[in-house]
């Protein structure tokens, strides 16, 4: 279903597929790096993990928590609409894959491709740049790293190691990057690095040296292993940047800029990204060389969520108020959002008195105490789970039922990108925002 887009790529004058209108648009403005940190409207910088941490603006410097946010755009019921089931044009045994990569798509479950793998698997395969725009929990993942395990498996035996570099905008999208690499890569005899902050560096470097096929990281480890002269990228052929709008709004745009000079001229480019910003379609053109466009994108507020606001006097009434949301029937998989690190604990701690199974994630927790909370999430061993939104980006967290807005949101294309986590795959969600009355 791919045909010729005349307006928003016309510039580019290449084959690109239908589409649709882009939800949002990065609004920030571009930062410049100086002595290893960025500067626009005082940056974000890097911590030791590679990814930066965001100073809070000033009650009198910038636009403040909420300011200039009509609460009436957090109201909107839908009526429930049964979403139609995508029919894709190819089954993936259509698809031209190793035996043993189909044996391990059987293994993992899927069944029929999603738009985004079905609609770029083979472009892919065949060797060509791709920008996809898609959200989050789209099967984005696996439409990049199928025909990538299909390209290396093909190089295997050759003297000199070709490498897949896979950029991320957090550590927890680069760990679920690699997890899902494992499983589909199961039998190859390849192996993958997951290059993060918040986790041993000297472990990290043991395994390039040792040899890898993906490397799989944030920008900021990455840039501090190419520095070290332990990462060497002049033999990656195939670069992959997912989400680059977050990193992008996270100030990485020089560190990815960094990075992706370090590889090889005649690589193959894939862009993955929810929005086409001016940045965005700036770096397209930079590094993308006659690209096929595919969108999946979805609507600016899914169809299939409530949202409404919780009008509250107090702290206390608003703690009371939550408390009354969660004892609700169907308030079965909730992700609430804090503004501040401190608020995160303080409010885990507060429903955990309550009795609630509840856990919660920010920057200051150590990786693998994150990545066990959010294992405990997505298997229902707690259905709580309270997050910062540096935190939470870029996770793909299934049957999320509600999202809470405990803090508003800074901007309303935050309250966007946070109320996505529910509705997904065709199903019922709701959005709660917390306003003073």
């Amino acid at each position: 279903m791919q045909k010729n887009n005349s307006s928003a790529l016309k510039k580019f004058g290449r084959h690109t597929s239908v589409l649709k209108k882009p939800a949002r648009h990065f609004s920030g403005s571009r930062p410049v790096r100086v002595g290893g940190f960025s500067k626009s409207s005082r940056p974000p910088f890097r911590s030791s993990g590679g990814r930066p941490t965001f100073k809070k603006r000033s009650p009198g410097g910038g636009r403040r928590r909420g300011d200039r946010i009509d609460f009436s755009r957090f109201i909107k019921k839908n009526v429930y609409v049964e979403e139609k089931p995508y029919v894709s044009k190819h089954s993936f045994a259509d698809f031209p894959f190793n035996p043993q990569l189909h044996k391990n798509i059987e293994r993992v479950g899927f069944k029929n491709p999603r738009p985004i793998q079905d609609q770029a698997i083979i472009s892919m395969m065949e060797g060509k740049d791709v920008f996809g725009m898609a959200n989050t929990g789209t099967g984005k993942t696996a439409a990049f790293l199928l025909p990538l395990i299909e390209k290396i498996s093909k190089t295997k035996g050759q003297a000199k190691r070709e490498t897949v570099l896979i950029m991320a905008p957090t550590r927890e999208l680069a760990l679920q990057i690699e997890s899902d690499f494992k499983n589909l890569a199961f039998g190859f005899g390849m192996f993958s690095v997951a290059c993060v902050g918040g986790l041993p560096i000297m472990k990290q470097i043991r395994e390039i040296k040792m040899g890898v096929s993906f490397v799989i990281g944030t920008p900021g480890r990455l840039r501090d292993l190419i520095e070290k002269k332990v990462l060497d990228l002049s033999t990656c052929h195939s670069v992959v940047l997912d989400e680059a709008d977050r990193m992008l709004d996270m100030g990485f745009r020089d560190d990815m800029v960094y990075i992706i000079g370090k590889t090889a001229k005649d690589r193959q480019t894939l862009f993955f990204s929810a929005t086409l910003s001016p940045e965005i379609k700036k770096l397209t053109e930079q590094y993308l060389k006659n690209p096929i466009f595919i969108s999946v994108i979805s609507g600016e507020t899914l169809k299939n969520i409530d949202q409404d606001v919780i009008r509250v006097k107090s702290k206390e009434e608003k703690l009371e108020k939550l408390h009354e949301v969660l004892k609700k029937d169907g308030s079965d998989k909730v992700l609430i959002f804090r503004e501040m690190k401190h608020s995160v604990d303080t409010l885990a701690k507060e429903l955990a008195q309550r009795g609630f199974k509840v856990g919660g994630i920010h920057g200051d927790k150590r990786s693998r105490e994150r990545i066990r909370i959010l294992d405990s999430f997505k298997k229902d061993h707690i259905n709580v789970l309270i997050a910062t939104d540096v935190a939470a980006r870029g996770l793909d967290i299934p049957d999320v039922t509600h999202v809470i807005n405990y803090d508003v949101p800074q901007t309303y294309d935050t309250y966007i990108h946070r109320i996505g986590r529910t509705g997904r795959s065709g199903k019922k969600g709701t959005a709660l925002t917390f306003v003073p009355a």
